[in-house]
This record gives structure tokens, sequence and C-alpha cells, in this order.
């Protein structure tokens, strides 16, 4: 029996949010500029935002006014002191908070409790007043201020800080008397920085290599490898889709799917391979349909329309300008959140409560997007010289790939008394038979599955020594003749029998009911051995298919000879059909492949219709009391938030694609405080699992402080230093001691700092579930290493109105690839990994959740998908190891875990292996704590 237990030892990675630590200047100027800093960028947002409500000069709930200093230290009608500066013991406002009577039903976090404690310590002054409720002062937000220049503060352990990044983190540890653990073993920072950089586990020769480096630069040699792979673009381009709320449904009632949304996923992943300037990264995203790129970067527009619309419509006026703000609502919060980390989507119907926002800064940028629109657009993605060279190779590769699946087909017996062959396939129908010379083809039908008149779609000849070729198409010089037409629809003529476009809209439909027949002359004689035909190639008809029928050749008009017939096929309802299901590995590969080359052969034919947004004239936008659209009041220009500066402001009569550029030049400002601040901290928060600032997408007032803001300020310096380009800043974070910790607990850390936010050590974190996905296929030996194109989907085809999404009865080859490239719809989740927090798509995800729940156990332990790989794992370990159980256990340790077994875990997994099966051992590896978390 296999072990009915599954280890899911993770650290969960959860917010968290600093006390604030006094500053100590060299003089008392110094020491009052600190104190009113704190003042403006802590202490005043927490009034504002969670105590003026009810007690400001208007609303003195218990008596008590805390919008002055004055009448905060005069105290309620209680009779006692509410703050007593220089002594928080005696203050009856911090007791207040302590016992979570105030606020009310929503007490305040310890940290910012911490930090009023800290503040009434330091005595309690106020650097503006009064405060007013729901007020917002741009000077009182320590992320609007300018980006400083920090120098990396002094230490007393000297010895540990690598680079500038040590210094600041060690001074705050020193400053709590905390120490960092111990330093991480090789076998562990490979292990590490391989998931980290790329998703995907190092392989044993990699982890051989690095251990056996000797070179002092070793580990700056490894992290340049991963930082070139391809694999860094496809793993850090998930993060970034999170962020951009990037799915491929439209969402809403009938959710249909984007199939073509695809091209800005390609584009991130590219654009993060490249090391793309984020001003470049911006534009492209905001203004990329007119930007010098070429046809992927002028589909990053899709950033701009990734989020849900209703694609239904409706009738009303007033439901359809309901629609529009929505749709618009949806680019100003994705905008500001994902580059600015604001929630401006909050002043839509009112000025932004926290914030300084104003609701006519709302409506300045949804003037911006006036002209931005969901739909598809027509993107050359391959220039005209590539798409045909490419177009020649993929055309070659079809035709080899054609014949050798054809050769796999049985020989038609037209003779036969018993069934040698599949049943019909509306799919796909392959007649094989020996070579004959011919210049007329026949296939005549005489029944078909429903007694309706037969319909095929393409009708193919092929020869033998001439792969690709299709001697019937016209476009060879064949011509297509019929017993008769299906009269008064243009879609089923006799011309489309051989007109090379596959599909029901093209196809030939007979005159008769359950018979006809389709004939093609060929240009001249020629040696044929198949004959392919199909009933819709699309998959989505399967009436009207011919069931009973004879195949004839001839080389002169009259002169008839059966070469294949359905009297050796099972019968239609009773067999299989000649589908993929129940062929060789290497078969279905092959059927995949093809079908692959099929459509990408197709894309290579034309521009592509991406769903990338498209871009009208702007109508007038109107500032909308209380958000409703019909309420307009006055005109509203185009214009960036008024709270930070540079701004801009366009004139009403400014074209659309002015708007999308003036913003995207705002946003890559340096002179901008927030988007340097928010990319610098989304790059540390994927690699510690936590930013400095535990809510990536709010650095607003109800946002938490950053635990080390000089860090901060620091990494956003060296973005800018490094023209916008993160890759520097990987390198810098991944070199230094604070990333090579160890994760072993430190009692004193685990006391003060549970969470690791002022980074002791490294909080080692469970992988996502891309990752965890991927590392099974990989180290299975299953993995699809195709890069980029449509998504594969694990979704059954269906033509509801309702786009309904069942999984797949199982997987294929073709399903195999990286995660990333998987077909997201919103709000349906893959049936597997879909449990372990992926995010649905419906609105942007800045950071995931991570549960551990039943389901993510039930799923990884009992999956067919796991249980398949396990089997796969274990056929890899013979190959590689050999018979041996002991050197099968030593190569399947290293090859999920990057380590040996030890003698315990030898002898338990020898004994599992000889009791059961080496495939056991894979289904206990891919469930360990250890295969699933970041080490």
């Amino acid at each position: 029996m296999l072990p009915g237990r599954r280890c899911m030892g993770f650290v969960a990675g959860l917010g968290v949010f600093m006390p604030w630590l006094a500053f100590a200047g060299d003089s008392a100027t110094d020491a009052e500029a600190a104190r009113a800093g704190v003042f403006r960028r802590e202490i005043a947002p927490i009034l504002v935002s969670r105590c003026l409500t009810c007690h400001s000069s208007k609303l003195k709930k218990g008596g008590l006014d805390l919008s002055t200093r004055g009448s905060a230290l005069a105290g309620g009608s209680s009779g006692e002191a509410a703050i007593v500066p220089g002594k928080p013991a005696e203050s009856e406002l911090l007791a207040k908070l302590e016992a979570g009577e105030m606020p009310p039903k929503n007490p305040l976090a310890k940290d910012r409790i911490d930090a009023i404690r800290a503040w009434i310590a330091a005595g309690a002054d106020y650097d503006r007043e009064p405060l007013k409720p729901g007020s917002a002062d741009a000077s009182a937000l320590w992320s609007l201020r300018p980006i400083a220049r920090p120098t990396p503060p002094p230490v007393k352990n000297a010895a540990w800080p690598r680079n500038a990044i040590d210094q600041f983190i060690l001074a705050k540890l020193e400053s709590q008397g905390i120490e960092p653990v111990p330093l991480a073993d090789r076998h562990v920072l490979i292990r590490r920085a391989t998931l980290d950089l790329t998703g995907l586990p190092p392989t044993p020769q990699e982890i051989e290599a690095f251990l056996n480096d000797t070179r002092a630069d070793a580990y700056e040699r490894l992290i340049d490898r991963l930082l070139a792979s391809p694999h860094y673009g496809e793993r850090w381009g998930r993060h970034w889709l999170d962020v951009v709320r990037f799915g491929e449904s439209h969402g809403y009632e009938t959710n249909m799917p984007r199939y073509n949304a695809w091209p800005y996923r390609d584009y991130v992943i590219r654009a993060f391979n490249q090391d793309l300037p984020y001003a470049d990264f911006v534009r492209d995203q905001l203004a990329g349909d007119v930007a010098a790129g070429d046809g992927l970067a002028k589909a990053a527009t899709g950033f701009l329309v990734a989020g849900t619309h209703d694609g239904v419509g409706n009738a009303t006026r007033e439901g359809m300008l309901q629609q529009r703000n929505d749709d618009l609502d949806d680019v100003i919060a994705a905008t500001s959140s994902t580059f600015l980390g604001l929630t401006v989507q909050c002043a839509r119907c009112h000025d932004h409560k926290f914030d300084p926002i104003p609701q006519r800064d709302y409506y300045a940028l949804q003037a911006v997007f006036a002209g931005v629109k969901h739909g598809d657009r027509a993107i050359a993605l391959v220039p005209e010289a590539e798409r045909t060279a490419e177009r020649s190779r993929v055309n070659e590769e079809l035709g080899r790939l054609e014949d050798a699946l054809d050769t796999l087909e049985p020989l038609a017996q037209s003779d036969a008394r018993h069934a040698s062959r599949a049943a019909v396939d509306p799919l796909h129908d392959v007649d094989r038979f020996e070579p004959i010379l011919a210049r007329y083809v026949r296939l005549e039908i005489m029944s078909t599955n429903d007694g309706n008149e037969p319909c095929i779609d393409e009708l193919e000849v092929r020869g033998p020594g001439r792969p690709g070729v299709n001697l019937a198409s016209a476009a060879q010089g064949a011509k297509a003749s019929a017993s008769s037409e299906y009269p008064g629809n243009s879609r089923h003529k006799v011309v489309h029998l051989n007109d090379g476009r596959e599909s029901n809209e093209r196809s030939w439909i007979s005159n008769e009911k359950g018979k006809g027949w389709a004939q093609i002359e060929l240009a001249a004689p020629a040696r044929v051995d198949r004959v392919i035909w199909s009933r819709d190639r699309t998959g989505v008809y399967r009436d009207r298919l011919a069931v009973s029928y004879r195949l004839e050749v001839a080389v002169a008009p009259g002169r008839w000879r059966v070469v294949a017939s359905s009297a050796d096929r099972v019968a239609y309802g009773a067999g299989k059909a000649a589908t993929s299901k129940g062929c060789s590995q290497e078969t279905r590969a092959h059927i995949e492949r093809r079908a692959w080359l099929r459509d990408r052969a197709k894309r290579l034919a034309t521009d592509e219709s991406v769903y990338a947004g498209i871009f009208d004239t702007p109508e007038p936008t109107h500032l909308l009391a209380r958000g409703d659209p019909s309420q307009p009041q006055g005109l509203v220009t185009p214009a960036s938030l008024s709270s930070l500066s540079p701004r801009f402001v366009l004139d009403q009569a400014a074209p659309d694609v002015e708007r999308r550029r003036a913003l995207a030049a705002w946003l890559a400002d340096p002179a901008n405080p927030l988007p340097l601040r928010v990319l610098a901290n989304r790059v540390w928060q994927y690699h510690f699992g936590l930013g400095l600032v535990a809510t990536p997408n709010d650095f607003g007032s109800l946002g938490a402080p950053p635990t080390h803001p000089e860090l901060l300020d620091w990494l956003a310096r060296e973005l800018e230093r490094n023209g916008g380009r993160i890759k520097p800043l990987h390198r810098l974070i991944m070199l230094s001691s604070t990333y090579q910790q160890s994760t072993m607990a430190n009692p004193r850390g685990q006391a003060r700092d549970a969470l690791a936010a002022l980074r002791w050590r490294y909080p080692p974190r469970r992988l996502e579930a891309e990752a965890i996905r991927d590392a099974i296929l990989f180290t299975s030996g299953d993995l699809n290493p195709a890069i980029g194109g449509p998504s594969y989907t694990v979704w059954a085809p269906n033509t509801n109105y309702v786009a309904v999404y069942n999984a797949l009865p199982r997987q294929g080859p073709a399903t195999f690839r990286r995660m990333v490239y998987q077909l997201r719809p919103r709000g349906r989740l893959d049936d597997t990994f879909g449990v372990f927090d992926c995010p649905d798509a419906a609105q942007t995800t800045p950071r995931r959740t991570v549960s551990t729940t039943a389901p993510q156990a039930l799923a990884l332990w009992n999956s067919e998908f796991v249980l398949e790989r396990a089997t796969a794992l274990a056929e890899r370990a013979l190959r590689q190891a050999g018979a041996d159980p002991s050197a099968q256990v030593r190569w399947m340790f290293m090859t999920t875990l990057g380590r040996a077994p030890t003698e315990r875990e030898l002898a338990g997994a020898v004994a599992l292996v000889e009791h059961d099966s080496p495939a056991a051992l894979g289904r206990v590896l891919y469930n360990s704590s250890e295969f699933l978390t970041l080490p």
C-alpha cells in the first residue's frame, strides 16, 4: 500500500506591517524634522482614515476631537487624558486602541498601535492641523515624495554585508537586536536560485557542475546563466500577468474565450527575457500600436483590454453607458494599481476618502482612455520576409509529418470479409492503398450516419515520394466535380472540395439524401497511394458523415478501379474512431504536432486577429455625479494626477494616441516617484515572498508603510541608474547575504519577527501552482519545451452560447507545455493545480494568497496527472540508473529534490520500491513538502 499521508510543511507568506522606529538626527532640528516626517507618513493617515470619522470637530463622539493637537490633549467626556505627550502608558487613547475598543468592529493592527505608541512617546507632535475626515494631503503621503538618494547606513558587523542591500537590512536587524542566520549551502542556493528565476528545478548535471565549480565567482556565473535562460521570462512574465489581470475569456455570464489574447502574454515573456527598459515596457502597453516596434510590441496594448468585458451588450442607453464606464473603470484601476500602486478607482463616485486623488483626477484619466475599446485588431505578428521563410519551413515539416503518419495507416482491403481498420472519423480519414497510376479519383458515397446529404470539407490525393504535396489541390491544377450540389447555399459548393480551406463553411454537400459522389481530375496522370478526406476538420460537425463508400481511380474516364472502401472498416458507432487516443506516445506526439503545424500554417497566411484593443476618436468626458453615467457634469480634459509632479494636461481635442503617449511618458518619467518604487517593491516581493511594502498595489494611506523606506528608495534609484532594466536588480538582490541566508530558525528573530519581514532569514514558501506543475513535468521528462504561440487548452470544446469549461478527459503531449501557456478562462481553474491559489483573473492579483487545504493534498496525491508523471519519473530512473533499486532511489532524489537521500531515507525508499514500485516513490516525492517549497 502507498502511504496515505501527505507532508505539507509550508510557511505561509502573510502581509505584515512594521512599527515606526524613531529617527536619531544630529541636531534638534533634524529630530524635529524626523518627527514631523513620521507624523505625515505614519500617524496622520491613521487618524484621518480610522479615527476622524467619529472624533472630529464636527462629530465628537465621546466628546473627543482628534483633529488638532490641543483638542486631542484635552481628551473627551470621560475626563481622562486621551494623549499624554511622552507618556504612552497614561494615554487613554492608547489604552482604548490596545483593548480593541477603538476603532469599533475593526481594531487597528498591532504595528499601527506600536507606531502611535512611539509617536506619543516622542511628544505627540502634529505637523499640520486641523485634520479633516476623509481629507488627503499629498505632503502627508510618503510615497508621493521625491525618491531620495539614501546612503547605506553603517553597521557593526562589517563582515556580513556583501553589498549595500545588506547594510540596510543589517542596520535594521541590529537596531532590533536580531542576528541574521548563517548562509545556505550550495545545494540549497542552486535550487533556490533556479526555481526563483526560472520556475524549474536544476538538473542533477547542473547541480554537480555548480558544486564542483571552485571559481570565486561560481555563484555569480550561476545567476548570470539563469537570467539569460528563456525560462526566466516564462517565470517572471507570469508574475506580471497576475498583476495586470490577464485572462483569456471575457468573464460575465457568457464568459466566452479569447483564443487570440495570447500575443500579449508572449510580448510580456519576451520583454522580460530581453530586459526591456521599463520606459519602453510601459510605452508598449499603453501605446504600442503606434510605436516603432514589431508585431508583438503592437500587441502589447492587450494590457489595456486584458480585463473583463460584458460582450452581451445592453439594449438601453443607460445600460450601454454603464457598461462603457465599467470598461473604462477597469482600465483606470489596472493602470493606476499596476504602475502607480494607487487605488484611483476609489475616486469614481467622489473624492478619494484617504488619498489625495480628487474625483476630477479620476475622470481626467478616463479622458486619457476615452478612445480605448475592447476588440480585435489585425497585427502582423511576424514580418513578411520571416513569415514567408517560416511558412516554407512549416509546410516542409508538415509534409514530412503527414507522410510519416500516413504510413502508419493499414492498407485498405476492399474485398475483406472482416473489419481490419478503424471506423470512419468526421475529423480525418486516410484510405491507403498500393501505388497506382491515376488521372481521376472518385469518392462514391452510398449512405451517411444520419441519412442526410453527405458533406465533405476537403478531399486530398497524395502520392509516394512527394511529401506535403496535395495532388488534388486546385493550386496544383486539379479540377473538382460532383454528382450534384446543395442548392441555394454558397458555403457548400463543389469548388470547396479542393480549395485548401478546411471547415464546414467551405465544404461540398450533395443534393441527394444519403448519397452522391465527389471527383477530382488531376492536372496530369500521377502515381497515387492514398486519399485523405473528412467531414469537418475543425471538429465542430459530425452529421452527414459518409459511413458506406467506395474509392475508385482511373487513368481515363469510365475505366474505374476500386482501391478502397468502407467494407474493411469497423461499423460507425460500433468501435473507436481513428483518433490519437489509442496510439503510441510517439504517434500521439506526431498527431499533436501536425495539428499545431496546420494551425501555424493558417496563421502565417494572413495578419493575425489579436485581442489587443481598438482605438477610436475619443468621446467627450464628463465628471459624473456620484459616478452615475446619467448625471454628467462639466467636461474634463485628459490629464495626470494633480498630486504628482511633473504633471501633464492636454487639450480637449487631443487625439487618442497623443493621450496614451502622454500618459506613458508621465509614468516613465524618473521624476514621478511612484512607478520605480512600485516596480522595485514588486521585484523584492517575488524574491522574498513579501515586499518592503506589504501592499504592492496600494502605496496610499491605507496601504502598509515600507519596512525599509531607505532601502526601497535605494533600489528605485538603482533601477533608474540601470535604465529601468530589472536584471541588474535581480543580480544585486541575489548576490546579497540577505538573499543567500538559510531558512533555519533564530529564536530571537522568531519571537520578534515571525514572518521574517526584517529578513533575518530567507523565508521558505510554497511554490505557486505553475512552478509545481512545471517541475513535475520537467522532472518526469514530459515537459514540452515549446515557447510561445497560441495557448494550449485543457478544456473540452463546446459551442454553447454560455461557455462551459469542462476538463478534457485526458491530457496529452500538447498540454504538457509550461502552465503559463495554458488557456486561462476567468472563473474556472485547472482541476488539479487551480486549488493551489491560482488567481481567476477577474481582477488584479498583486500577491497570491498561500493557503493549505485538503483539496490540495487530495489533488496532488490522487490526480491522474501526478500518477502518470510518477510512472514516467520511474521509467526515467530505470533508463538512467539501471535496475538497482538503490541507484534508482538516489537518481530520483537528486532529480526531484536536488540532493542525495540520507541513509534513513534511502533504506525507507528502497523498501517502498521493492514492496510496491518506483512509481510509488515518485508519487511520494512529488507530494513532499521539500519538492513543493522554495528553499
